[in-house]
């Protein structure tokens, strides 16, 4: 089993800055891809940014330029700083993390963390 737990949600103004943090424990073994989801009242969870254990990341259209998603693997932690906050991004933000055994793939999620963005 993995547990993550998400801090560093709140309340900021459009164009403000948030940093979230995911720490990891449990057995890591095989974890692979950590990322970061969200979801806003009356819409489905959707992919914010993940990023796999070698480094390469990927983030949402949505957020690119304005999120970046980094790794720190000897603290099994990982981050996401968010600059240039809009309204649209206010969501419950959900660490991921997931990992295959024997063809089988399982994921992992953390509580939320409320994200709320004034305008």
């Amino acid at each position: 089993q993995v547990q993550l737990v998400e801090s560093g949600g709140g309340l900021v103004q459009a164009g403000g800055s948030l940093r979230l943090s995911c720490a990891a424990s449990g057995n890591m073994f095989s974890i692979n891809t950590m990322g970061w989801y969200r979801q806003a009242p009356g819409k489905e969870r959707e992919l914010v940014a993940a990023i796999i254990s070698g480094g390469s990341t990927t983030y949402a259209d949505s957020v690119k330029g304005r999120f970046t998603i980094s790794r720190d693997n000897a603290k099994n932690t990982v981050y996401l700083q968010m600059n240039s906050l809009k309204p649209e991004d206010t969501a419950v933000y959900y660490c991921n993390a997931d990992r295959v055994v024997a063809g089988i793939r399982y994921y992992y999620w953390g509580q939320g963390t409320q994200v709320t963005v004034s305008s």
